[in-house]
Formats: structure tokens, sequence, C-alpha cells
């Protein structure tokens, strides 16, 4: 397997995550850098959980390949992905 290095010669990690909004419902993101995108979740620059503030991490799962970060990603949007989702990752 081939290490993916970014332009800062660090190896790239992309975390697949799931967050629990205050109405209940579960937001599914993508991102290489973790804290910066929970903080502006938090600081209600991102549209979806804005006006769904607090948000609560119930997951992270994270990826040395941003293509297969990006596949789960999807996949836990499905369907399918939901369930097992809901199966695995939430009360």
């Amino acid at each position: 397997m081939q290490d993916i290095v970014g332009q800062r010669g660090q190896m790239e990690t992309w975390t697949v995550y799931l967050l629990r909004c205050s109405d209940g419902t579960t937001y599914t993101g993508c991102t290489e850098d973790i804290d910066i995108r929970i903080q502006r979740h938090r600081d209600g620059l991102i549209q979806y959980t804005r006006t769904r503030l607090p948000v609560q991490i119930l997951v992270t799962v994270s990826f040395n390949d941003r293509l297969k970060a990006f596949q789960f990603e999807k996949y836990l949007k499905s369907g399918s992905g939901r369930a097992f989702a809901k199966r695995h990752f939430t009360n």
C-alpha cells in the first residue's frame, strides 16, 4: 500500500464523522482536519448544523486514503449505510 503524502510532507489523514444534532438528526461529513471542521460546526458556519446546535460527535473513522474516506461517507449517506450507522454508531 502506498502512503499518500500531503504538500507539507506529512501523511494525509481523512476523517469521516457523524454528529448528533440538537433536533435528533444525524450529520455525516468528511474532512482532512477534524478539529477545524468540528469548530466550524460549533461556530454555526455549516449551513445544515447552524440551526441544530449544539452538536455532539458520535463517531470518527480515519483513513489514509482520501478516495476510501469519501466512498465510506457516501455509503453512510445511503439507505443501507444509514441502517449500518444506526446499528453500530448510535443508541
